[in-house]
């Protein structure tokens, strides 16, 4: 019998025939104009970062924790377009979706985590949302914004028109440990709020192939389709993960199911609110895991580290030096235990930060600095000034990053096409109704040459027309359009 990971998003309805959502591909962060940008200040997330107590299992009932918790897990019903999309039909269980553009309707949870009205939940829960509808535990309903999602976490956040809220204060989650016990609260199969208990089965899973960046909780306590983007807490009632996937051959819980740390969801959180986007750092490398047997090979003591095996040209650490076959060992001053956690530590590593990186080469230990760049694809057109509110560039909602080896061999670009890549375009923008989309190469603005990511962005900020004439080059050839945003003002 075969065994499938499974994100929990539940009994979505096409045209009157119920089934289950399974994530299948991704969906770019939706771009927001200046006057939603928020203000960091209006921020106030609870944070409870106070050791759970060890000392023995506790006696007697959860009732306590169940009531102070359950109010800020909130239902959340999704109504979407599914366009030319077909189910994959796991041995009989779902019934395929037939051809065509139909609407859905599905389910799942989320976590409120300030008191005015922003609320955690997964990426694929919400991410081809026409509308959220959010239901609270005392009956009251709320359409909700989408803010932001990022696929690569699978974190997406949305809001709701409210005050007083009741919340879950989030813990460190890198204090968890296995064997803490846990509860998991949600809405399985949109029977309504559901509370099941077990413990922390291990921590720091990843390569389950289901996010980019994975650094999952793994717990028992059951957790099924419809607790995508429910809470994972600690007995304290303190927020410790966002529950987004399980391993099952049924589709049900069978006692191993995955949450995103809360520590990794604050902080795409916090990016998602204050940018409308999330912006990771990047070292231009391809790593990989240090087997026993390489570690012989490249002189290394034990199978620690990220081995390198091909450098980006002109990237960040092509420019300070890095060769192929060097093991990286320690990233700021933190030793890296395999390619998994460098990837985690290079994200969230700050743009233009410069960083000692400790290096073993031929059996010599080396330290070279190297200063991180943005990943490419997490920079965005359209820069917007702050500090007076008001939007002054153009290309709104557009994600562009450098052309390198990689994304020329993906989307078969010659050596002679140069400019920047376009990697994200928000389907509602004027840019999408212009006909651009990832994988282009924008190699002029208003018929200035673009070299790069930089440029391209240089480009579109403080821009005196709302009117951008784009040439863009895509299977074989170049073309101009006309990205017209001067209707969207206002």
């Amino acid at each position: 019998m075969k065994t499938f990971l499974f994100p929990l998003r539940s009994h979505l309805s096409v045209l009157g025939l119920a089934s289950s959502l399974v994530l299948a591909g991704t969906v770019l962060a939706p771009a927001q104009s200046a006057k939603d940008k928020i203000n960091p200040a209006d921020l106030n997330v609870p944070v409870d970062q106070t050791a759970v107590p060890r000392d023995g299992l506790p006696r007697g009932s959860f009732a306590p924790i169940v009531e102070k918790v359950t109010p800020a897990v909130v239902k959340i019903k999704i109504t979407a377009t599914n366009r030319n999309a077909t189910m994959e039909d796991f041995g009989g269980l779902f019934p395929p979706h037939s051809r065509g553009s139909q609407i859905e309707h599905g389910v799942g949870s989320g976590v409120i985590i300030t008191r005015n009205g922003y609320i955690l939940t997964n990426d694929h829960v919400v991410d081809r949302a026409k509308e959220v509808k959010v239901t609270l535990t005392d009956g009251r309903g709320f359409i909700a914004k989408v803010i932001g999602g990022d696929s690569k976490t699978d974190i997406a956040v949305v809001k709701v028109d409210a005050d007083n809220l009741p919340v879950v204060p989030m813990a460190d989650s890198s204090n968890v440990k296995v064997g803490d016990v846990v509860l998991a609260v949600g809405n399985p199969f949109g029977v309504g709020q559901t509370v099941t208990e077990g413990i922390v089965s291990a921590v720091n899973r990843g390569d389950m192939g289901l996010e980019d960046y994975e650094d999952f909780i793994q717990t028992d306590a059951a957790i099924n389709p419809g607790n995508s983007g429910g809470a994972l807490v600690d007995i304290d009632g303190r927020l410790i993960g966002i529950n987004t996937a399980i391993l099952s051959r049924s589709g049900g819980s069978q006692g191993v199911g995955f949450a995103i740390p809360s520590d990794l969801a604050h902080k795409v959180m916090d990016s998602l609110i204050k940018t409308g986007h999330v912006t990771r750092g990047y070292l231009g490398v391809m790593i990989q895991k240090v087997t026993p047997a390489l570690a012989q090979e490249f002189n290394l003591k034990e199978p620690t580290g990220a081995l390198v095996s091909e450098v980006v040209p002109n990237g960040p650490a092509d420019q300070a030096g890095f060769k192929d076959g060097d093991v990286i060992m320690e990233f700021d001053g933190r030793k890296i235990a395999d390619n998994r956690q460098l990837q985690l530590i290079v994200a969230e590593t700050r743009i233009g930060a410069k960083v000692p990186v400790e290096i073993m080469r031929n059996g010599d230990k080396k330290t070279l600095e190297v200063t991180i760049k943005a990943m490419p694809g997490t920079e965005e057109l359209a820069a917007t000034d702050l500090q007076d509110g008001k939007d002054t560039g153009t290309l709104n909602g557009v994600g562009v990053g450098d052309l390198d080896l990689q994304a020329r061999e993906e989307f078969h670009i010659p050596d002679k096409v140069q400019g920047a890549m376009v990697t994200q375009v928000d389907p509602g923008s004027a840019a999408a109704e212009a006909g651009l989309k990832p994988g282009d190469v924008i190699e002029s603005i208003n018929r200035h040459p673009v070299k790069n990511a930089d440029e391209a962005v240089q480009l579109t900020s403080k821009t005196a027309s709302k009117k951008t004439l784009v040439q863009v080059w895509e299977n074989g050839g170049s073309h101009y359009v006309v990205v017209d945003e001067s209707h969207t003002e206002g």
